[in-house]
């Protein structure tokens, strides 16, 4: 039984390496013929292997979609908790940092944005090992939410329609509402109504990326810079950030 720090063997050296290719390769399949298109045997034929030696790392098309979502969401987890670790100040500029970082990533990476926020896979069913990574974004910006609740950082526009906690509950999901409380420290205690404004403002951020990669802009709007900086700065105030000093 091998220890957990061990030195990895030549053999499993190897196998790592050649599994970063096959991805690598499945990346640029995204990119020239999308989801739809990505073909085992094409990637086998690219890297000069035969079909069945590359079904050993990969069984199925699907086995490697799922490598490609769980690699995408992990890639743009780490871009967001980042940008939050590494900004210093209010609750308010560790959000606003984590929007600008998601953008960020998803303009250099729109193949693989594509992919997890873009149109279904006809036929591919994610299967629940791609759960967690798809929740490290929305419980990172949970996270920073928790933390200004606890710290009196968020706050309600004199004259705002806020939903009631009934109001609230009934919107959200059962499902997100024991999720939510079952969070540790300060995320657990976000309030429903601001729970609910934190979604609405995370489906119009994601909405707004689309709007901008899919080409919806072209035209009115590009670049999108301004219009994005304005758009997430408004949003936070709708969720209830206090504005900065």
């Amino acid at each position: 039984m091998s220890t957990p720090n061990a030195p990895r063997t030549a053999r499993e050296r190897a196998r790592a390496e050649l599994t970063r290719e096959i991805k690598e390769e499945a990346r640029r399949q995204l990119a020239s013929v999308g989801a739809n298109g990505l073909s085992l045997r094409a990637v086998a034929r690219e890297l000069g292997m035969v079909s069945s030696a590359l079904y050993r790392y990969y069984p199925s098309r699907d086995d490697l979609l799922t490598a490609l979502i769980i690699d995408a969401y992990n890639s743009l987890g780490d871009a967001a908790e980042q940008a939050i670790a590494t900004t210093a100040g209010s609750s308010l500029r560790r959000w606003l940092a984590a929007c600008h970082a998601i953008r960020d990533w998803a303009v250099c990476r729109p193949h693989e944005y594509a992919l997890i926020y873009g149109s279904p896979v006809p036929g591919y069913r994610a299967p629940e090992a791609t759960i967690a990574p798809a929740g490290r974004v929305p419980l990172a910006f949970v996270g920073v939410l928790g933390s200004a609740v606890a710290a009196g950082e968020v706050t309600v526009e004199p004259g705002a329609r806020v939903a009631s906690p009934a109001e609230a509950g009934g919107a959200l999901s059962d499902q997100a509402v024991k999720l939510l409380a079952a969070l540790p420290g300060p995320a657990g205690a976000v309030p429903p109504d601001v729970l609910l404004r934190a979604v609405i403002a995370w489906t119009q951020l994601f909405g707004m990326i689309s709007f901008e990669l899919f080409g919806q802009f072209v035209g009115s709007f590009e670049p999108a810079d301004a219009l994005f900086t304005h758009s997430v700065a408004q949003l936070a105030q709708y969720v209830g950030f206090r504005p900065q000093d």
